[in-house]
């Protein structure tokens, strides 16, 4: 974007600031009047109220305090104080939520500001069976354009993480300012793989995958304008999401990006998703259900195994090989960040190669040495970015 249209943003952010700002700089305003007008009544004569003249016939004459006329206007100036400080705090306090719900009931409980750009929202979902979290990055003039509907981009984390990762870890806010992109990073769960549960048949909650693609999306376009053009990225199982999510519902996404992504789990790989979800306590059964006997169950959310349901999204698929990188220091080898790197590695490749059988074209980044961490995903988001703002049109 150019500089100009930059600071006519600026503009209008900093005139919509001064729209919600005016009513407590002219409370402000009153309240120093009557306080100037209450010290006005209270004053005495231009000598002190000690001193004294002499009259025309030679006596003393006492210059006395003057009490105002009507009555004490220090309650009013009390008033006047406790409705400012109340327009102070209230401007301060999260927006309401909006009303409108998605069809199964899900509903926006609770909105909090963090700033011009960030908020997090709360949601009730019957798809998780509890309240969910999501936050997102507005676009630049969401309030200057209240009529229009902003392509949506998806931001996935990773297991173990939260929905707060992506703006915590990255400069995805920096990124994203100027783009005419609305961004949303849902929770997913410690080790929630994206997925609506098995649990032994019976199905969720949790039902991560309805919770993310039709609750959160509903949500968004009934209440913050998103539209229907869609591009996902994730990075480790927030990978696996990605490209999961886009081979399970073809056309839904025109662009998918994964980083460092889980993307070959069965059968040779099983091991590690189970091995997760026995790290948080999870029953590693209640995911996917057992890897031999409810095989078709997790070739249903293998990205290699769904890959030609990628067939016609742009795709970018980014890895390291697990040795230090440029950004890691010597100690890093050996580290349990470079060893899942290793291992991820394999599993890329093997994806990779899915797509060229398929005949399936993908940016495929094999960058070399690098650990599973964030500098990398840092790096490969900027080089994911031209590719998703294109797919979405911005």
């Amino acid at each position: 974007m150019s500089s100009g249209r930059t600071a006519a943003s600026r503009l209008g952010g900093l005139a919509a600031g001064v729209l919600v700002t005016s009513p407590v700089v002219g409370v402000l305003l009153l309240l120093q009047r009557h306080v100037t007008a209450s010290l006005a009544g209270n004053r005495t004569p231009a000598r002190s109220r000690a001193a004294t003249r002499r009259g025309a016939g030679g006596g003393a004459t006492t210059w006395r305090r003057r009490h105002p006329a009507g009555p004490p206007r220090r309650p009013l100036v009390a008033l006047l104080a406790m409705v400012v400080l109340a327009l102070v705090l209230g401007s301060s306090l999260p927006a309401p939520a909006p009303g409108a719900r998605a069809d199964d009931g899900a509903r926006i409980v609770a909105v909090e500001t963090i700033d011009r750009r960030t908020v997090d929202l709360t949601i009730d979902s019957p798809a998780l069976g509890r309240t969910g979290k999501a936050r997102l990055l507005l676009p630049d003039r969401f309030a200057a354009e209240p009529a229009r509907r902003w392509p949506l981009l998806y931001l996935l984390h990773g297991c173990c993480d939260s929905y707060v990762s992506w703006t915590r870890s990255t400069d995805v806010e920096q990124l994203t300012e100027d783009a005419g992109v609305l961004v949303v990073m849902p929770e997913a769960g410690r080790a929630g793989f994206y997925s609506d549960w098995y649990n032994g048949g019976r199905g969720g909650p949790p039902r991560w995958e309805t919770f993310h693609l039709v609750e959160l999306r509903q949500l968004l376009e009934r209440n913050y304008r998103a539209g229907g053009r869609r591009a996902v990225a994730g990075l480790s199982m927030g990978g696996l999401g990605a490209t999961a999510y886009a081979a399970r519902h073809p056309g839904m996404f025109r662009a998918v990006a994964s980083f460092s992504g889980i993307l070959d789990t069965w059968p040779d790989d099983a091991s590690l998703v189970l091995g997760l979800l026995r790290s948080f306590g999870d029953d590693p059964l209640a995911l996917w259900g057992d890897p031999d006997r409810q095989a078709a169950v997790w070739r249903e959310h293998d990205p290699a195994e769904l890959a030609s349901g990628l067939r016609g999204t742009a795709l970018f698929v980014g890895f390291g090989d697990g040795r230090p990188g440029p950004f890691d220091g010597p100690d890093a080898a050996g580290t349990s960040q470079s060893m899942l790197e290793a291992r991820l590695h394999a599993q890329n490749e093997r994806f990779a190669a899915r797509l060229r059988a398929l005949r399936i074209p993908a940016r495929v980044d094999d960058y070399g040495p690098g650990i599973h961490d964030w500098p990398y995903w840092q790096r490969e988001l900027h080089r994911a970015w031209p590719m998703l703002l294109r797919s979405l049109g911005a």
